[in-house]
C-alpha cells in the first residue's frame, strides 16, 4: 500500500505543483522551460509507473473491503467512464461543442472516471486511488477557475469534431471495457 500511496502523491503532486503558477515559473527562470517539463514528465511518469505498481501489489496482497457497492452502482459507473471517453477524445479531435460544453474536457473526464470507480469499488485501494484523483480534479478546477482560463470556447452548433468525440470514444471505451479483466484484473462485464 506503501508503494501506490507515494506514487499517488508524485503523480498528483506534480500536477499540483503545475496549478502553482508563481512557483512554476520560478523554476522555469531559474531552470529554463525544457528542464522543467523534463522533471515534470519524469515525476510524473514515476509516480504513475509506482500507481501501477502499487495497486496490483496491493490486489495481489489481499483487498481490503471497507463496503460492498450496491449491484446498480456498476450500471451507474458504465456511463460515466463512457463519457469520461468522449470527454477525453474531445480534447483531441477538432473544435466541438462538446469540448466547448465541457471547457476543460480533461478535467471532467478525470472526474468522471473517478467518480465512476469509487462508486463500484469499495475497498481501500481503490478508494485512495479513485478518490486522490477526484480530489485532484476538483483542486484542479477551481485553480483553472482562479487562473481566469475559460477553457474552450463555446459552439453554437454541432461539429465535425463532436462525430469524432463521440465515435472515438466510443471506441475506446469499448476496447477497454473488453480488454479491462486482461489489463486490470477485473471483468466489468458479468
Amino acid at each position: 500500500m506503501l508503494i501506490l500511496i507515494l506514487g499517488i502523491a508524485l503523480f498528483i503532486g506534480a500536477h499540483v505543483f503545475s496549478t502553482l503558477r508563481g512557483a512554476r515559473a520560478g523554476v522555469i527562470e531559474a531552470y529554463g522551460l525544457k528542464a522543467y517539463k523534463s522533471a515534470y514528465s519524469a515525476v510524473a511518469l514515476a509516480g504513475l509507473l509506482l500507481i501501477i505498481w502499487g495497486f496490483s501489489r496491493y490486489r495481489a496482497e489481499g483487498i481490503i473491503q471497507i463496503w460492498n457497492p450496491p449491484d446498480w452502482a456498476r450500471h451507474v459507473a458504465m456511463p460515466l467512464v463512457w463519457f469520461a471517453f468522449i470527454a477525453l477524445a474531445s480534447r483531441r479531435a477538432p473544435p466541438s461543442r462538446i469540448r466547448g460544453w465541457l471547457r476543460h474536457p480533461t478535467l471532467v473526464a478525470v472526474k468522471s472516471w473517478a467518480a465512476a470507480h469509487l462508486l463500484a469499488n469499495g475497498d481501500l485501494g481503490g478508494m485512495l486511488l479513485f478518490g486522490s484523483f477526484l480530489a485532484f480534479g476538483v483542486y484542479d478546477r477551481i485553480a483553472v477557475k482562479r487562473r481566469g482560463d475559460e477553457g474552450a470556447p463555446r459552439l453554437d452548433a454541432f461539429t465535425r469534431g463532436d462525430a469524432i468525440a463521440v465515435g472515438v470514444g466510443t471506441a475506446v471505451f469499448l476496447l477497454i471495457l473488453f480488454l479491462h479483466p486482461y489489463l486490470f484484473g477485473v471483468a466489468v462485464l458479468r
